[in-house]
């Protein structure tokens, strides 16, 4: 050991101790290798030590309510939030809803096309009014949830099944939701000796046993301390935004961009008005030198309404001795503002999983530029698409077969299972075509060579495979029916005819 590892007090215990001593230099060595080992954990004057506070549950406990007051307050009050919102809602749900294509199989393990017709029928009626009140269709309510899900971190639902008091199924199935905001369920709600925190009952494992619920809205007019009622997790959805494993209660997607749109919509509000205020000032008069001034000088007294409407050709003859106007230069409107907040928003873009040229409205650049960015935000949004898919859309789905089934509205064939009879397609948005022209034909040659199904194709562009053969096959009876020949039994030249033509042509006039 070395001697200079040791300080006095340790150099005079070292003839009485030694393990000791030891054992005590050894840990500091230790202590001063895990400081030096890592420049971002040693604190100093110009950068503070951070620290974790502890579990998921932990840090939500106290910061999940105040994060969502502040993303519902930019919600109703700054636009780039709203828009923020609006651009995950489009690109998650889309404007009609995430698709679902019932897969049933049958015995053989194959697709039974009869039940499939009789579940897409089923769910499509219930997609017209699928929740309690009847004011919003399954698109709707998506985008809703969607929408609470990001700004909130959270919303619940719950099913409504079979017949239910003073409730009428708006669909006519006896299958509804009742769509339900986070505050419904209290963060301070906690009982140890019930394994009841943060409003959600859980096992010795940690799994959801049941949520405790308000009966009505805690910020509703007129309600004071709402009852709560213990509703069990088989009658309650969760669509939760989490970081942590073990995390309950998620937590807004804004919670680590907040002060940057906070302090974005100040700026901008600063600016703004700063601009506006230099619109209105015109000239400033300059006085002359103080001996001017005397007490009995008429510049001592000067006219009291001396407004000086600008117009052209004007000429200024009212000015006393000594005074000059000058025009006042504000500097606003400021042409840097426009460069810091796209810079502000691409930071913002990078926290919300956005697009920065979706957001912000600015689409210059290349076009590499933006097909590079388009491909790259679509990954996000896709892992977004089917965490929602996976958490509402395909739990619904499978609930409300499982209740057409006790209903006696579909009859599994013999030995087939509720999770084979319940098998589906999600169709969320796709990415759209930037070259459609190209793109089409990029995906015939991928179909010709069967690396890719038509089917596939289709569900890509956000629509169903037997939907569209339903259209089409309608579409081409009514044109038949109208006398409206088919491209290809009336010869139409095809595009491969009408290129060699084309270049039988170029041929000719090189001739």
């Amino acid at each position: 050991m070395k001697r200079a590892v040791l300080n006095r007090f340790e150099r005079v215990m070292l003839q009485v101790a030694p393990r000791w001593v030891a054992l005590r230099a050894q840990a500091r060595l230790q202590v001063q290798a895990m400081q030096s080992a890592y420049d971002a954990i040693a604190p100093s004057r110009l950068r503070r030590q951070r620290r974790d506070m502890g579990s998921g549950n932990t840090v939500t406990n106290g910061s999940q309510r105040p994060l969502r007051d502040i993303a519902r307050h930019l919600d109703r009050n700054h636009d780039l939030s709203r828009g923020i919102l609006n651009v995950l809602v489009r690109n998650i749900v889309g404007p009609t809803g995430i698709g679902v294509e019932p897969q049933p199989r049958g015995a053989d393990g194959k697709v039974d096309q009869e039940q499939a017709k009789i579940l897409a029928e089923l769910w499509e009626t219930y997609s017209r009014y699928p929740e309690v009140t009847a004011e919003f269709n399954r698109a709707r309510s998506e985008q809703l949830l969607c929408r609470s899900w990001f700004r909130d971190g959270e919303c619940y639902w719950q099913y409504v099944e079979g017949n239910v008091p003073f409730l009428t199924h708006a669909s006519g199935l006896p299958f509804s939701l009742e769509l339900l905001e986070c505050d419904m369920v209290p963060m301070d709600y906690s009982d140890p000796l019930q394994n009841i925190s943060q409003g959600i009952e859980i096992d010795t494992w940690g799994r959801p046993q049941a949520y405790w619920v308000y009966k009505q809205h805690p910020g509703d007019p007129f309600v004071g301390l709402p009852e709560l009622k213990r509703v069990t997790t088989e009658r309650v959805g969760h669509l939760k935004l989490v970081d942590r494993i073990g995390q309950r209660r998620g937590v807004s997607m804004f919670a680590s961009v907040l002060n940057r749109l906070d302090d974005l919509k100040d700026y901008e509000e600063s600016e703004r008005i700063a601009a506006r205020i230099a619109a209105s000032l015109a000239a400033v008069i300059k006085k002359g030198k103080p001996e001017d001034f005397a007490p009995d000088s008429d510049a001592a007294k000067p006219d009291q309404s001396r407004n000086m409407p600008f117009q052209p050709g004007m000429v200024m003859d009212t000015l006393y001795p000594g005074e000059d106007v000058s025009i006042i230069d504000s500097k606003r409107p400021n042409p840097n503002a426009l460069v810091w907040r796209n810079g502000q928003l691409r930071a913002v873009a990078a926290g919300t999983d956005t697009s920065a040229s979706s957001i912000s409205r600015n689409y210059d650049g290349t076009y590499s530029a933006q097909r590079q960015e388009l491909v790259e935000i679509d990954q996000s949004y896709a892992v977004l698409r089917h965490a929602f898919i996976d958490m509402h859309t395909c739990e619904v789905y499978r609930r409300f077969v499982a209740t057409m089934i006790l209903a006696g509205r579909v009859k599994p064939a013999r030995g087939v299972t509720y999770d084979q009879f319940c098998e589906s397609v999600y169709i969320p948005p796709s990415m759209p075509w930037i070259n459609p022209l190209d793109e089409a034909e990029a995906m015939a040659v991928l179909e010709d060579r069967a690396y890719i199904s038509g089917p596939e194709i289709i569900r890509r562009q956000g629509r169903s495979p037997q939907g569209v053969l339903r259209a089409q096959e309608q579409w081409l009876a009514d044109k038949k029916a109208a006398g409206i020949p088919d491209p290809q039994s009336a010869k139409t030249p095809t595009a491969a005819a009408a290129a060699a033509r084309t270049r039988a042509a170029a041929q000719e006039t090189k001739r």
